[in-house]
């Protein structure tokens, strides 16, 4: 679609520059070194005219504001990232006519999509924006730009699935309901900028090639031997014979729970694997699914540890079928040992009684985390205790109910992991009396103005700003769940204490206390 500019060269070449603004695009005119040229007149670094630019020699034109440069045939950045856009032009009768065509839909969705892998390496939000928004006005929508990062940077995740992926299904949602594209876009963004904090840097850590029909007694076998080979393989045959998730999820969700794994990351991870998977659709289940793989046969297993050992005398107990009644009160200042025991003497009893006890136990610790821990520049490293130590109770309860509905013989070690959720954070709380200060009186109100300030919430590191959302939307899933629990009044108390409540992200001092006291113990 060529377009007269009203000028001609001998017009252009007396003037050296023009802007001229046709339908709705402003084109810079540019002769140099003879030569006519026309390119978008604001950089696409931050949006400057490079109307006030500086020709230089070779047909180059720099931007005065970042020093950026661009060749003007092709519009390439020479310094800098994004090019420029370049027109055609046409000499007609002694006039300029430039086309302003958009390129085809497909060549516009490939310059976004390799724009953003640009980005993504780069860290650069700011570029992830422009190319999610690039893709959107070409007619296509923001989850393909996560479909694509998530495709593209899946090699990188040297232990497999972070939060990167499992925050997407949440971001996902908060973006379908965002009032304003903006905001939609701020939340698509997201989880886009979290693959890139996670995989900043990094090399390649490929997956083990192989095929071998899904058997889901034999992966929970090659899970448990942490044999990663093995598992991936049997995962592959899964995908090539198109498993939808929901056939695989019981075996996952055995191994997850299978130990007290990865601080509770591993049973959230496969309930969010699978959210993701049918959001995006099962273009992305190979890389979500292997990464999820990767993550549950390198998880840590945390009942060997000394302080959590009585775990497994608490699950071998667990038949006994004790019927004594349990609550939330019953479980508060217990270490791990205790509250295993005193779970233990409740397991004949609903597991619905258990797990609101549990989780009203986990919430009461919310509510009353003593913040000298979070402060603390002299304390051992086993006492580096923060806010997310405590929110994981909530995260990890509300993926492991959806995991146990579906296999309800596997409650007893969802149960029994919760307590040790609780009875971990038992030695870091202090009852206050100020606690009815966050008390919430419309759970709904609560809920939805928490969620709207995500949009723009102002958190540099991705790990924290998902930890809010994760949060926000387990406690959601759980009050619709159950409205009238016991501990849906505490559970809402602490987690706007939580939010309300700065979290001390670098601890110099104490790193450097505890860098000292390593070194002067050092053999």
């Amino acid at each position: 679609m060529f377009v007269s500019t009203g000028l001609s060269p001998r017009t252009l070449e007396a003037e050296r520059r023009k802007v001229v603004r046709k339908e709705g695009k402003q084109v810079l005119l540019l002769w140099q070194d003879g030569k006519v040229f026309a390119l978008a007149n604001r950089c696409p670094h931050e949006g400057y005219p490079l109307s006030e630019g500086t020709p230089g020699p070779g047909c180059v034109l720099t931007c005065n504001w970042h020093n950026w440069k661009f060749d003007l045939a092709s519009g390439a950045a020479l310094i800098g990232r994004d090019p420029v856009r370049v027109y055609p032009i046409e000499i007609r009768a002694d006039e300029i006519f430039v086309d302003l065509a958009d390129p085809p839909a497909d060549a516009q969705r490939e310059r976004a999509l390799k724009g953003l892998d640009i980005a993504i390496a780069d860290n650069d939000l700011s570029r992830m924006a422009r190319e999610v928004a690039r893709l959107e006005r070409a007619g296509f929508s923001a989850d393909e730009a996560l479909v694509h990062a998530v495709k593209s940077a899946a090699p990188r995740f040297e232990n497999g699935m972070t939060h990167a992926y499992a925050a997407a299904p949440d971001w996902l949602a908060l973006a379908s309901r965002a009032p304003a594209p903006e905001e939609r876009l701020s939340a698509t963004l997201e989880p886009i900028a979290h693959v890139s904090w996670d995989t900043l840097g990094m090399g390649a850590f490929p997956y083990a090639e192989g095929k071998t029909a899904w058997d889901a007694r034999t992966f929970v076998t090659a899970a448990e031997n942490e044999d990663e080979a093995a598992a991936l393989s049997l995962v592959r045959g899964a995908i090539a014979s198109r498993l939808p998730y929901s056939t695989l999820r019981p075996a996952l969700s055995e191994v997850a729970l299978a130990h007290y794994a990865d601080f509770g990351h591993s049973a959230i991870y496969v309930l969010k694997a699978g959210q993701l998977i049918a959001r995006l659709g099962d273009n992305v289940a190979e890389p979500v699914l292997l990464a999820l793989v990767r993550s549950l046969v390198q998880a840590t297993r945390e009942e060997r540890l000394p302080e959590f050992r009585h775990y497994f005398d608490a699950f071998a107990a667990w038949d006994s079928k004790g019927t004594r009644p349990i609550a939330a009160a019953d479980l508060r200042h217990l270490s791990p040992a205790k509250i295993l025991d005193r779970v233990v003497q409740s397991s004949g009893r609903p597991v619905r009684e258990l797990f609101d006890a549990l989780l009203g136990a986990a919430a009461w610790n919310l509510l009353n985390f003593d913040l000298a821990f979070d402060a603390a520049t002299d304390n051992a490293i086993a006492d580096n205790v923060g806010w997310l130590d405590f929110t994981h109770a909530l995260t990890f309860a509300n993926a492991a109910r959806h995991l146990c509905e579906e296999r309800p013989d596997l409650w007893p070690r969802a149960l029994l992991q919760l307590a040790l959720f609780v009875g971990r954070n038992a030695g870091y709380v202090a009852e206050t009396n100020d606690s009815a200060r966050w008390n919430v009186t419309d759970q709904k109100d609560f809920l939805s103005r928490e969620m709207a300030t995500l949009y723009d919430h102002g958190i540099v590191e991705p790990i924290i700003a998902c930890h809010r959302l994760k949060v926000l939307f387990a406690l959601e899933d759980e009050l619709a769940a159950a409205p009238d629990a016991p501990w849906a009044d505490t559970m809402c108390a602490a987690v706007n204490r939580y939010l309300a409540t700065p979290q001390k992200r670098r601890h110099g001092l104490r790193l450097a206390t505890q860098a000292r006291d390593f070194i002067a113990r050092e053999g």
